[in-house]
């Protein structure tokens, strides 16, 4: 198939940066490694192109808040104007789905050449915001306090708040769906991300940049303490960083006439997205994710590629769960990396825009050794999924292209259970976590379940509850599937898991 090359959209730079200043006040904020890594984009494409940029698209940053919105500001940094501007929320599939956006735009003819960015110095703004509360008042925590999250509600009552306290709940569930013991799903998880770590280790753009062991990534002790069951500080996403990263989407004529050389070309596939309800209590199930599977397999489908065609992968990696399900959709072996960046624990974890630093790194692992690569990126809890190819030989694909797939993820979807706040009686255990404190110390357990007529519900532990914390988490029997009982608290406290 022969397509039009002023209609094929490829990527002809990227940049990446890490930002280590020797004091927090010589840091540079969002902006400021926004705009770098554009530079260095710019010049890995050979220059001139930001002077000529027509679209200019941001992936939203939390770190700094008092520079919302920056798109402004970047622009002016960069002493550009661009027609078309966008800033997105700081979700992780953002920068591919504006990769996928820019080809459409592209391909219709509404922009020439379009930047795509995102940064976050989290670091430094965590170091900077830490000195003044040592004087004046308790550490702030930006992930808990970011402006897009929900921090009241039912869920959120018994805890759950974060990415790090609901994403447990698709590794637990996930776990006893694939027969796993604790054990075994653990081994798959240091197994998944001691491979980040080696890819890491050779990634000069990578923030940790020291390979570490399978057992050394899930044991807990002083250096990788628990953080919500079953997950270590290794197994999170590392927001502690100041990183920047972006790239430049034009068309295959307009790279030719700039004169940028075929193999320094990448090629964009089409897309595929689809996502879950925004309440994650209104999912149909925590053991696998419709709009994921969907997600995968109409990527790979719309790109005409199985997995075997397939050189590279980044399989987002902000908790194991998300991996471990994309793997088994995909059909993706645990032997083989799942990342070109080195996953969000040692590549980093810049809040919204990891996948645009994994786009720069697929883009230059396409250049060494050729081939193609799949982007598959997850934003908000299990909530955002979006998958794109990249290629670095033509694909013969037509553009614009629809890519979404939300109908077919909702086709796919089961029953979503009522949910149940006052519930008190029986239930089973539908997946579950334990909070820790930064000693290690349980501060809570929180239990989703179903009850005897499908609804779901939620219990709470005490931190006090030594035997359940011990059933939930020592291994010896999987809770998934227990019964047991509710017990309403007095009025305006929480339910209470009463044991099994």
């Amino acid at each position: 198939m022969t397509t039009d090359p002023a209609k094929t959209p490829v990527i002809v730079g990227v940049g990446q940066v890490n930002d280590r200043p020797a004091t927090p006040d010589q840091g540079l904020d969002p902006v400021g490694l926004m705009a770098e890594a554009l530079r260095r984009a710019d010049t890995d494409a050979g220059g001139g192109w930001l002077a000529d940029c027509d679209s200019l698209s941001v992936v939203g940053q939390i770190a700094w808040p008092q520079l919302n919105p920056v798109i402004g500001k970047l622009a002016e940094a960069l002493g550009i104007a661009p027609q078309h501007t966008v800033e997105t929320p700081p979700h992780g599939d953002s920068p591919t789905r504006l990769m996928s956006e820019a080809a459409n735009r592209i391909a219709r003819g509404e922009a020439a050449i379009c930047a795509i960015v995102g940064g976050e110095a989290l670091r430094t703004a965590g170091q900077l915001k830490a000195a003044q509360a040592a004087a004046e008042a308790p550490k702030p925590d930006a992930l808990r306090d970011a402006t897009h999250r929900v921090r009241t509600g039912y869920a959120q009552s018994y805890g759950l708040v974060v990415p790090t306290d609901v994403y447990p709940l698709y590794e637990n569930a996930g776990r006893a769906a694939y027969g796993q013991t604790l054990a075994e799903g653990q081994a798959e998880s240091g197994a998944i991300w001691s491979r980040f770590s080696e890819v890491a280790a050779q990634n000069e753009a990578a923030w940790i940049r020291k390979p570490v062991s399978a057992a050394e990534v899930v044991t807990p002790n002083d250096s990788n303490r628990p953080i919500a069951f079953p997950y270590t500080k290794l197994q999170v996403a590392n927001a502690s960083v100041n990183q920047g990263a972006g790239f430049i989407v034009t068309s295959l004529a307009e790279a030719q006439r700039r004169g940028v050389p075929d193999e320094r070309i990448v090629f964009i596939g089409h897309g595929a997205a689809a996502e879950e309800d925004r309440n994650f209590l209104r999912r149909d199930r925590y053991d696998r994710s419709p709009s994921l599977e969907v997600t995968i397999t109409e990527a790979m489908t719309a790109n005409s590629v199985a997995a075997d065609d397939l050189d590279f992968v980044e399989l987002y990696s902000c908790f194991p769960c998300v991996p471990k399900m994309a793997r088994r959709v995909l059909g993706w072996p645990v032997e083989k990396p799942a990342s070109v960046f080195g996953g969000l624990t040692f590549g980093g974890g810049p809040i919204g825009n990891y996948m645009s630093h994994a786009v720069a790194s697929m883009v230059e692992a396409l250049r060494r050794g050729g081939g193609k690569g799949l982007l598959f990126a997850n934003g908000g809890y299990a909530t955002h999924n979006h998958a794109v190819l990249l290629s670095s030989q033509p694909l013969g694909l037509a553009f614009p292209q629809d890519f979404d797939r939300q109908a077919m993820a909702d086709a796919a979807r089961g029953e979503v259970p009522e949910i149940a706040e006052d519930y008190a009686g029986p239930a089973t255990i539908e997946s579950y976590t334990v909070h820790y404190d930064r000693d290690g110390s349980p501060r809570s357990g929180v239990i989703v379940a179903r009850t005897p007529e499908g609804g779901r519900t939620l219990a709470a532990v005490r931190p006090g509850d030594g035997a359940t914390i011990a059933f939930l988490t020592d291994g010896q029997r999987e809770p998934v599937g227990t019964a047991g009982t509710i017990v309403r608290g007095e009025e305006s406290e929480l339910s209470l898991w009463a044991g099994c």
